[in-house]
């Protein structure tokens, strides 16, 4: 019989998963596993460990019952493993991006079991900042540090408005960095005030941060803002709502690339955000392992499978080698306050 691992939030969505847990634990046996829970704890890094000792243990599924936090310290996990257990999500957080991008149920938890329960496999991309994993978003530079400095009991009570307000407070102090950011057609060397590289199409609520994006395609979707003017800013953000015309932007640049080398220039500070959580500073080499994790969520567009691990480990040996004088210099001039 297989067997799924449930690690769970107790404190997630006001205790919901808490409360449902003998029903989810139900669904997940009438599709045929034998399963079991485990609650996280507030030593650090719970849920990352127990999600490591479980796959190790040989269960087939991990299921990580919680907020994005939860489920990027799952996917952390199991992500340097040679066997890895496929992931469902039960989402119970604020934001719930990874779950929204997979639509993945994000009101009802039972729902969400019974999808993973159907068993709908989707090949997915993860992205590693040096030699951390992430599973959703990568932010630099200003504005990266809002996730976490809106304190905890106040994304409890108020979810998704308590970013959007910390947001705004931060804006008028926003300047501009001196950046480098090498990707796979150029560099882009300049002022700008934050860069993203994202793996899916849902980032902080909103979306489509890329209309064209193909999950599974071993690409990150790189957005570099080039300018530190706060009405600039807004606008971008209001073209985001509107379809995802932020990517015409002419104080954007964009682009798929599957590395990013970022640093900042003239000693200055650019922080990393990664999945919502401080991820230290520059410089910074990302790479993403092409559907290096199996996720079971609700869509059916996604890149074909490829074929084996050697396609990747050919690939990670052509970066390894990639020296400085292969990328074309395509620096871009700072259009920005």
């Amino acid at each position: 019989m297989v067997r799924a691992r449930v690690i769970y939030n107790p404190s997630a969505g006001r205790e919901q998963v808490k409360r449902n847990l003998v029903d989810i634990l139900q669904i997940l046996e009438e599709a045929g596993y034998e399963t079991s829970a485990f609650q996280t704890t507030p030593e650090p890094f719970s849920a990352k460990k127990e999600a490591r000792r479980a796959a190790l243990a040989g269960y087939d599924l991990i299921v990580a019952a919680g907020g994005d936090g939860t489920v990027s310290e799952v996917i952390s996990g199991i992500a340097e493993l040679e066997n890895r257990p496929k992931v469902g999500i039960i989402p119970a957080g604020t934001t719930n991006d990874y779950a929204h991008a997979l639509k993945i149920p994000r009101s009802d938890l039972l729902a969400a079991a019974r999808i993973i329960a159907e068993g709908h496999e989707i090949p997915m991309d993860i992205g590693k900042a040096n030699d951390t994993y992430f599973m959703n978003i990568c932010a630099g530079g200003f504005l990266s540090d809002i996730t976490y400095e809106v304190p905890t009991r106040l994304k409890t009570v108020f979810g998704y408005l308590a970013y959007l307000a910390k947001g705004a407070e931060k804006l008028p102090s926003v300047k501009p960095i001196h950046m480098r950011i090498e990707y796979e057609e150029g560099v882009f060397d300049g002022m700008a005030s934050m860069y993203f590289v994202a793996l899916t199409n849902t980032v902080g609520g909103f979306e489509p941060i890329d209309p064209n994006l193909l999950l599974g395609d071993g690409k990150f979707t790189l957005f570099i803002v080039k300018t530190a003017n706060i009405f600039d800013i807004l606008q971008i953000l209001g073209s985001i709502l509107r379809n995802g015309k932020h990517i015409n932007h002419p104080n954007v640049l964009y682009t798929h690339t599957s590395y990013v080398k970022a640093e900042a220039r003239d000693d200055q500070r650019l922080m990393i955000n990664l999945d919502g959580e401080y991820g230290g500073d520059e410089p910074t080499t990302f790479i993403n392992l092409q559907q290096h994790i199996t996720i079971i969520g609700n869509i059916s567009e996604f890149a074909d499978p490829i074929e084996s691990h050697e396609k990747q480990a050919n690939f990670m040996k052509a970066l390894e080698e990639l020296s400085p004088d292969q990328i074309e210099d395509n620096s871009l001039p700072y259009d920005g306050i």
